[in-house]
């Protein structure tokens, strides 16, 4: 994983979990048709296949917040300065800037869950000087988040809270609620919120999160302040605005511009704007605020996981030659071509056996689809069972099963996708199958992907990268066994840093390795072990990741159908030498180990998951990390934050420190325009801290789990296509 550097202001996992379980954890409003969720055994699928009925459903009518989730200058969702009720729409992500003299922005927000709107936002404040001429203008880093926890009725409004810049410097904090109503074609907006639009500026708050609203509910009160604002749009592609900004920049004294730019008020608090969408995935607005400076703002916005060049596999067409060889021939040659290898093809009277690994599509379900596909087109009808194992380096991770006659009845249309999956049953308790030759063996895995790494906010430059290829070869001889090589090449890196690290680094001194061109990432021996009961064992060892060598193992297994993941994990490594590929650091020569109980709760119907990790990390201290991973269309968006005992640290830079992060999975098919299992995976995280550190794992059993069994399973993915 890559593991950047940014400041303390991004928002932990418990403030997004909270949000998400106490509003959105409703069983009822998603159910899927078919879920390998189900890992006991060999029951039937009928568990998620009843159908909806219509009491299901709400009869409250709720209006839509498009076409009114336009940005503010910031990147939320508002008009110019001040927010709106209004949220982007769930599975959406946008991309902007802005800038309003003295203020730059640059923004990512995204909706993972419908009705909460993340913004990570950098304000750059020009002619500003930071604390050294290298870092250029000051800048400042921060996080919000909003929630709609009403949505709009015919009659009543829709009603928002947002929060935003909750920890560290806070320099332009605020807790907000606020109404917005649509009379079709104008949106009326009227707000009332504290620091950034209230009297006064807030404290920092160093590594605590702060929300008066709930915390001095009366002093929030007392502090805030009340917005309005309209939007008028007589067309989806163009909107006029008009806003009420209760700011008092000449008040606000935490803000670095105030000293220079806001000795006295604005001359106006009432802001004028036009927007316009020339592309449905382009919004560009004008503005004229404060009554004396012209803004502007350019923003994209597209769905999560929704590939920018469509996926097309061809499907499999035997050739008119290949029909009279035997049917197990036929069957190893139509799968090995559509992308599936170690391929066991074997009759037990009239049980077919179909054993592969998948090598090319992302979801296990479209693999097997794929697998129904060619023997529905191939096989007799006299066969009565059909057995489809997925295996995964020669493990057996998923039986499929199902009958021939079904399988035909399906295809012709006489069974719905319902009503074939409650007759199939799926196993994922199996730990051996039928002693057949295995035909077209996987000895040998290898690729390359693209690998751009960030490093900021260092005194020495707020942007430092490294753009280059990651690549891989990995040797399989036998069942569970990979010996990996990670070279690593960046044409591209001016990652450098005047920090000092700590007396003992962990992390902190990660950039002697970063700033490399050319780094052996791996090299490294890992086993995989699956016993009866979905016991699973991992054990590897050599060079780990880029910056630890040593050992490296764990046990695990999934418990209650799925739903929880329980296991225990450790290692024991030393620090590599980063000038010299193959050997240690001689002037560090303890051992560094860690020990966690791991767990993982697993939520399909929304498609998350909760991890946490207790136990002591590599620095010594004791603690747990929580995790929040949200699945959207094959993207993977998580959050983490750490409660560790800190104590065991001599330097105050890391006493009281919660390590905290985001992390992003995308997978290549998203861009390819056709299937494939690869993915590229960004992390956003401190670089600077040795707090709550483990070692970047070439592989875990949480993930081999999730990976080939598909916990979470979206709507848009059709296991069967025709």
């Amino acid at each position: 994983m890559i593991i950047p550097r940014t400041h303390n202001y991004l928002v932990f996992t418990f403030f997004l979990l909270s949000f998400l379980l106490l509003f959105q954890l409703n069983p009822l409003s998603c159910i899927y048709p078919f879920n390998l969720l189900n890992h006991s055994t060999t029951q039937p699928l009928n568990h998620l296949t009843q159908p909806l009925t219509h009491s299901t459903y709400s009869t409250v009518v709720y209006a839509s917040d498009e076409p009114f989730t336009g940005p503010a200058n910031w990147g939320g969702t508002g008009l110019m300065e001040i927010p709106t009720a209004r949220v982007m729409k769930e599975n959406r992500y946008r991309v902007g800037f802005a800038q309003v003299h003295p203020y730059r922005y640059y923004y990512l927000a995204l909706s993972p869950i419908k009705g909460l709107e993340i913004d990570g936002r950098i304000t750059e404040i020009r002619g500003v000087p930071a604390l050294t001429a290298a870092y250029g203008n000051y800048k400042d880093k921060a996080l919000d988040v909003k929630y709609q926890f009403i949505e709009e009725g015919k009659y009543s409004p829709a009603i928002t809270l947002g929060i935003m810049d909750p920890q560290g410097t806070r320099l332009y904090p605020s807790q907000f609620i606020v109404a917005s109503k649509q009379i079709y074609p104008f949106d009326f907006t009227l707000g009332f919120g504290n620091g950034r639009f209230g009297k006064r500026s807030l404290p920092s708050s160093d590594e605590t999160f702060k929300a008066e609203m709930f915390s001095s509910t009366k002093s929030w009160l007392k502090d805030s302040q009340f917005f309005w604002g309209l939007q008028f749009a007589p067309s989806d592609k163009y909107a006029l605005m008009v806003e009420y900004s209760p700011i008092r920049y000449h008040k606000q004294t935490s803000d670095p511009a105030q000293a220079k730019y806001f000795q006295q008020p604005v001359p106006s608090k009432f802001n004028y704007g036009l927007r316009w969408k020339p592309l449905q995935w382009t919004e560009i607005d004008m503005s004229y605020q404060r009554g004396n400076q012209v803004g502007f703002s350019v923003a994209v916005a597209f769905d999560i996981g929704q590939p920018l060049v469509p996926i097309y596999d061809h499907p499999y067409k035997e050739k008119k030659g290949d029909s009279t060889s035997p049917l197990a021939r036929r069957l190893v040659k139509a799968l090995y071509e559509s992308g599936f290898s170690n391929i066991a093809v074997t009759m037990e009277e009239k049980d077919l056996w179909v054993e592969a690994q998948n090598d090319k599509y992302y979801y296990s379900t479209k693999a097997i689809g794929v697998i129904l596909t060619i023997i529905n087109d191939i096989t007799p009808r006299n066969i009565e069972k059909i057995h489809i194992v997925l295996s995964e380096n020669k493990i057996p991770i998923i039986e499929f099963t199902t009958a021939r006659e079904d399988i035909t009845e399906f295809y012709a249309e006489k069974l719905t996708l319902n009503e074939f999956f409650y007759l199939s049953k799926v196993n994922t308790d199996i730990h051996e199958t039928p002693d057949t030759k295995v035909e077209h063996k996987s000895l040998f895995k290898y690729g390359i992907k693209p690998s751009f790494q960030t490093f900021l906010n260092d005194p020495s430059g707020f942007f430092k990268y490294r753009l280059g290829i990651a690549g891989w070869v990995s040797y399989h001889p036998w069942t569970g066994a990979s010996f990996v090589v990670g070279p690593e090449g960046y044409p591209l890196n001016n990652i450098s840093t005047s920090n000092v690290p700590s007396a003992d680094p962990i992390r902190t001194d990660v950039v002697l390795y970063k700033k490399k061109d050319v780094v052996l990432g791996r090299l490294m021996y890992d086993q995989i072990y699956k016993m009866k009961h979905e016991l699973y064992g991992r054990v590897a060892a050599g060079l780990l990741e880029v910056e630890y060598a040593g050992l490296d193992g764990e046990v695990a297994m999934p418990v209650l159908n799925g739903r929880l993941m329980v296991g225990l994990s450790g290692s024991l490594v030393r620090k590599r030498d980063p000038d010299k590929v193959f050997q240690l650091k001689e002037d560090i020569k303890k051992f560094y180990k860690t020990a966690f109980f791991n767990t993982r709760l697993n939520i399909p119907e929304y498609e998350i998951s909760i991890d946490v990790k207790t136990g002591r990390f590599l620095g010594g201290d004791k603690g747990s990390k929580v995790t929040v991973s949200k699945f959207i269309h094959g993207v993977i968006l998580s959050a983490w934050y750490s409660f560790t005992d800190t104590s065991v640290f001599k330097d105050t830079f890391n006493r009281g420190y919660h390590d905290k992060g985001v992390a992003l999975v995308i997978p290549l098919r998203l861009f390819k325009g056709a299937d494939t299992k690869t993915s590229y995976n960004y992390a956003l995280s401190p670089w600077t801290r040795d707090v709550a550190q483990d070692i970047d794992h070439y592989n875990t059993l949480f993930e081999f789990f999730n990976r080939n069994t598909e916990i979470f399973l979206d709507k848009d993915k059709t296991m069967i296509y025709k």
